[in-house]
């Protein structure tokens, strides 16, 4: 055994080795990014306050407004107010809230008397932000009825779901993981078959035969939204049988399942063909996937998220889709899935329109 030979091996792989794109990116940028979203994600100086929306009936006491006040100076919550004059229940639906409070009209009165006061919270257990929400509440709570030390306890919370079921982390999750495989399914293939394709030549060999771009492209799509509900089939299956489910089915699934493929089928293509090679493509699709991945509300609500991440969060056209989802099979909130499938749609299109203009049978 030589060292010289060794070193000379050494030089030659590690030549080759830094020259690949997909070595590079797995190697050095793709730990960073995951370290840089996760450091923001969970670090407690960086996470940004939970949404908290407060309705306050007790228009006409003080204590409310002192109390709304030290709830929100304990840098837990970010306070939202309900307008007084709509039903609580049905905004908390319409708008996919995931924790309120509400605050009676006698609450001023009833509290400078030493008498008893209920609170209403209403909450999804099955979310963590919910959880800090609530902490949050039963510190202020405590606050005030230390002013009561000697009587009994002043103010009470009482705590219901928001949700038309008992919603789970499975019931969350499984929207997540529907997102999950409408974006990796035709994401990673795409990129992958136009860049290979490309190199090897076969697109020009089509382009001789009778098939057009469109039935190309038309049967790819029709292939990655089978595969995608067969797993949507399965990851529900697993999460009604397995994991007792109680998510609610129905139609409106089926268009955010195929608009979802669809958008990601052309943005395979598209970064794909914007590619100069096999490993590029590889980097690109993984730089664009990656993101969606852990931002979209896939594994974690994005609540939980700083505010500049929850800002990039909103420009994900994955997070649309598990929005809309979870609008549909968890808060039954239609109005908000509409607008979440209007975007996709709208995004779509954008994608699809790109796609057609960059993807050529033949090398220019």
């Amino acid at each position: 055994m030589k060292i010289r030979n060794i070193i000379a091996d050494l030089k030659i792989y590690s030549r080759n080795y830094m020259r690949s794109n997909t070595a590079i990116f797995f190697v050095f940028i793709f730990p960073l990014v995951l370290m840089l979203l996760f450091g923001s994600i969970f670090s407690g100086s960086t996470t940004s306050a939970v949404p908290l929306y407060v309705q306050n009936m007790d228009n006409s006491g003080n204590m409310s407004n002192t109390f709304i006040e030290t709830l929100n100076s304990t840098h837990f919550v970010d306070i939202h107010m309900i307008p007084d004059n709509v039903n609580i229940q049905a905004y908390i639906s319409q708008h996919s809230i995931t924790a309120a409070l509400y605050i009676p009209s006698n609450f001023s009165s009833s509290y400078n008397t030493g008498n008893h006061v209920s609170l209403v919270y209403y909450n999804n257990p099955a979310v963590s932000t919910s959880s800090v929400a609530q902490q949050a509440i039963s510190v202020t709570v405590e606050l005030f009825n230390s002013h009561f030390a000697s009587q009994n306890q002043t103010i009470a919370v009482a705590s219901t779901s928001v949700t038309t079921h008992a919603a789970s982390y499975v019931d969350f999750m499984i929207p997540g993981l529907i997102g999950l495989v409408i974006l990796t399914s035709p994401m990673f293939s795409m990129t992958y078959i136009v860049s290979s394709y490309k190199k090897e030549k076969i697109f020009r060999q089509l382009s001789l035969t009778p098939l057009t771009r469109s039935e190309w492209f038309l049967s790819k799509f029709v292939w990655y939204l089978f595969i995608s509900a067969l797993s949507a089939i399965m990851i529900i299956a697993v999460g009604v049988l397995l994991f007792h489910s109680s998510i609610s089915l129905n139609i409106y699934v089926v268009p955010f399942l195929a608009i979802g493929v669809f958008m990601f089928t052309s943005l395979g293509i598209l970064a794909g063909s914007v590619s100069k090679s096999e490993e590029s493509a590889s980097v690109i699709g993984n730089i664009i996937t990656f993101p969606m991945m852990f931002l979209s509300g896939t594994f974690f609500p994005i609540e939980i998220m700083p505010t500049w991440l929850q800002s990039i969060a909103h420009v994900l056209p994955l997070y649309y889709i598990i929005d809309g989802l979870n609008s549909i099979t968890i808060y039954s909130n239609f109005n908000s899935a509409t607008l979440d499938f209007i975007v996709s749609v709208a995004v779509a299109a954008v994608i699809f329109a790109l796609s057609v203009y960059s993807f050529r049978w033949k090398e220019e």
